[in-house]
């Protein structure tokens, strides 16, 4: 990690100096469009967001550390933001350079209390995986156990809530948060507790004992990492080593194994939503692996979101209400929700549209590498933009879409060729 990147006073002044310039781009942009019609507005408006994007995620991406992984977790609530800027940090990668391997080792003998080779029979000096906050080192355990360690770097926590309050303030200047003041407190108090769970490994080992002991009582094949509670800590965790393909190498297998791990996924996580009510909610393909026999093996559990029963009661009931095509309940549970601006504003036939295509590959026979229900959703968006004011983020539901369009996309990599309905009918039971 960069010595910028670690220096406060640097890392402030990056991005104060961020701040200022996209201030400086949107005064700038208001006076050069006082004359202009509409048409020549919105050309320079989406052509500034362009730019003020790609300016935040170069920003975001030089420094890494704490303040990238702020960028990343907005990456993920691309909903709050204009599609010019919600590309643009999007692009943010999760792999970094990797830290000097002295930081990383002075880390873990600080955090465990012991030398290295009094901790560990052997411990691999290259990283695997590095990522915005940590990294991730194979080792062996003294009993001969092969495990894996994440060291989070020094220093990144303590920076986190200036870098997030530093984001937001970037955000507000340039007016492209298309949320008020209200919901978006809700939406950064959310983000901040995101980045607190995962900054803290402590909640992640006990967020992947939780979702291992529930998968073990209803599918020995989804496998969830053992953690190792004697060799970690707030700032180290040491996983079993649970090795399996990628989704890449999974895809080449036969039709049938690919519907199998599907099949597997779609309903582990559908059963961690509706019945365990938290649930895994990065669905970046990285987090999961794959093994021929139909096991499928879930990484990272540091991004866990809880639902209330009572947000459960409104998915379930918006299900059955789409299931049925009441187009009058649907409205309503979207409310219930938080979801909706106004009721009744949104055409009939385009809700009828939408339904169909976003039913589809949950009550028919879907071919996911065909992609059908996205192709037609692309045009029904066309269609449906004059209306988008209609419908609004909201903290309840933002995770939840993240994760189940997450997961479509996985099946779609997967090239998984079947009918869903029973898995989607063991979910949410419909109604009698």
């Amino acid at each position: 990690m960069a010595k910028s990147a670690s220096t406060p006073g640097r890392r402030f002044m990056k991005l104060a100096s961020m701040t200022a310039s996209i201030a400086t781009k949107t005064v700038s942009n208001s006076i050069k469009n006082l004359t202009a019609d509409e048409d020549q507005k919105n050309a320079s408006r989406s052509q500034m967001f362009q730019e003020i994007g790609i300016q935040i995620a170069d920003t975001l991406g030089e420094m890494k550390g704490a303040v990238m992984k702020v960028g990343q977790i907005a990456s993920q609530y691309k909903d709050i933001f204009p599609p010019e800027v919600a590309r643009a940090i999007s692009k943010l990668q999760r792999q970094a350079p990797a830290m000097p391997f002295a930081e990383i080792k002075a880390q873990i003998e600080k955090e465990l209390g012991k030398p290295l080779n009094q901790i560990f029979k052997s411990f691999d000096e290259t990283p695997f995986a590095a990522a915005s906050i940590g990294q991730v080192h194979k080792a062996t355990l003294p009993n001969g156990e092969q495990v894996v360690v994440k060291v989070q770097y020094p220093g990144v926590d303590e920076a986190c809530e200036s870098d997030l309050k530093q984001v937001r303030l970037a955000l507000r200047l340039m007016g492209v948060l298309k949320i008020d003041r209200k919901l978006q407190d809700q939406l950064f108090k959310e983000i901040q507790e995101s980045l607190d769970n995962e900054l803290n490994y402590q909640i992640e080992a006990q967020n992947l004992e939780v979702a291992r002991i529930f998968h073990e009582s209803l599918d020995s094949k989804i496998i969830i990492p053992r953690v190792f509670k004697d060799f970690s800590s707030r700032h180290i965790l040491t996983l079993s080593l649970e090795q399996g393909e990628n989704i890449e190498t999974a895809s080449t297998w036969s039709q049938e194994t690919r519907n199998e791990l599907g099949r597997r996924l779609f309903k582990a996580i559908g059963q961690e939503i509706f019945y365990l009510k938290r649930f895994h909610c990065d669905p970046h393909p990285g987090n999961f692996a794959f093994r021929e026999d139909g096991s499928v093996i879930v990484y990272d559990y540091g991004g866990v979101k809880t639902l209330s029963t009572e947000v459960i009661g409104h998915f379930k009931e918006l299900v059955n209400a789409a299931r049925e095509s009441n187009l009058n309940e649907i409205e309503q549970r979207l409310d219930d929700l938080h979801s909706l601006t106004e009721l009744g504003k949104f055409p009939e036939n385009l809700y009828q549209e939408w339904l169909e295509v976003l039913m589809r590959p949950l009550t028919t026979q879907y071919d996911f590498a065909e992609n059908s229900a996205h192709h037609d959703g692309v045009e029904l968006v066309k269609r449906s933009l004059k209306y988008w004011d209609v419908f609004k983020p909201s903290p309840d539901t933002l995770m939840v879409n993240r994760t189940i369009s997450g997961q479509y996309w996985n099946l779609i990599h997967l090239k998984v060729n079947d009918n869903l309905t029973d898995v989607f009918d063991e979910l949410v039971p419909p109604r009698r």
